[in-house]
């Protein structure tokens, strides 16, 4: 290998996530280059490649593919295209990173596989950061290490910011996001598929829309929770809601046989304490960009690595596929009301 050899790497997706990335990728990621940038929104297009002084601009995916300069496609455009976008960037010959989830159903998420299996030669990543998040893999270290014993229940809280409703809820009419359950739960579906070593077996899911009724009118839910059985008698207890007064709050726990972990029990933002006339007050983190900052960083750092160490990232499609089919029980079993086997929703899918 080159040691000198830097990834070329083209970007499609420019809101407020995407952009995030192509900061990364144009000043904190060693051995790459942000090559091109693609936006439907032509404004955003000029705003990236002036301030982030990238060469090539495009509102056309198709026309970016066409850069023989490239090497790599990194996709953080909306769910509903990433299906698509994937297979495109496969077919074109690119190494792919692609945000979660890998698709708003499980035959997209089938299709997925499909391309990455037909091109073998070719990097795939997903973007599950929080494994990356360096709480969250010490956690995961010591859970190998046998500190809790065997784990057999994770518990996760994913509360997102209420100020930010206005954007959930544009997203949400959107039809792209997929639901609470598929586009905010997955990355603690994945988490508990992680730390547990098991599958789903059976789901029920509940929610409602108690203060902002749009989403009832959506078939979705502001606050949603579900139990999981997964295999070994093993559990998860799923938390989620758009609705958190306090900000942005993830947590988990694993329980297991000796013991149990707990990450990000107090959403705090720093270390300061302000003690004033209200009491003593600790602000907590704002939003996901804040809190999960070098995960975000982390997780390229290592498709780049891939790419130029020809290696397959620890992150698979099958990992997609698995939390997307979870996912999509979860929607199942909380438009109907019933208790779901998780695999037979595979079949139903269609």
């Amino acid at each position: 290998m080159n040691d000198n050899r830097r990834i070329s790497v083209g970007l499609v997706g420019l809101g407020r996530l995407g952009r995030q990335h192509a900061e990364n990728l144009a000043f904190r990621i060693p051995h790459c280059t942000l090559t091109a940038v693609c936006s439907v929104k032509e404004e955003e297009v000029v705003a990236a490649q002036r301030e982030l002084s990238v060469p090539y601009g495009y509102t056309d995916y198709e026309e970016m593919l066409q850069n023989t300069e490239l090497d790599a496609i990194f996709i953080a455009s909306p769910s509903g295209f990433h299906c698509k976008q994937i297979e495109q960037a496969f077919a074109a010959g690119f190494h792919v990173f692609s945000e979660k989830p890998l698709g708003l159903s499980i035959e997209e998420a089938l299709r997925v596989r499909e391309a990455v299996q037909r091109h073998p030669d070719q990097v795939f990543m997903l973007g599950f950061m929080r494994r990356y998040d360096r709480s969250y893999a010490y956690a995961k270290r010591q859970i190998e290490a046998g500190a809790i014993g065997e784990p057999v229940l994770v518990r996760c809280y994913g509360l997102d910011p209420a100020q930010a409703m206005p954007t959930f809820l544009k997203f949400a009419k959107s039809n792209y996001s997929g639901g609470l359950f598929l586009d905010m739960a997955i990355h603690d579906f994945d988490l508990a598929r992680w730390y547990l070593g098991a599958e789903a077996e059976t789901v029920w899911a509940i929610g409602g829309s108690h203060r902002y009724p749009e989403f009832e009118q959506l078939q979705d839910a502001e606050t949603g929770a579900a139990l999981v059985q997964f295999g070994s008698k093993k559990m998860g207890i799923f938390v989620a809601s758009r609705n958190c007064a306090h900000g942005y709050h993830i947590e988990t726990e694993i329980i297991g046989t000796h013991g149990s972990l707990r990450i990000g029990t107090n959403p705090d933002k720093n270390q300061v304490v302000l003690m004033d006339e209200r009491g003593i007050v600790q602000e907590c983190t704002s939003g996901f960009l804040e809190r999960f900052e070098f995960a975000y960083v982390d997780e390229v750092i290592e498709f780049i690595r891939c790419i130029r160490e020809t290696r397959k990232p620890e992150v698979t499609v099958a990992d997609g596929i698995q939390s997307t089919i979870l996912g999509y029980a979860c929607k199942l079993s909380f438009e109907t009301g019933q208790l779901v086997a998780v695999q037979s929703v595979v079949s139903t899918d269609k």
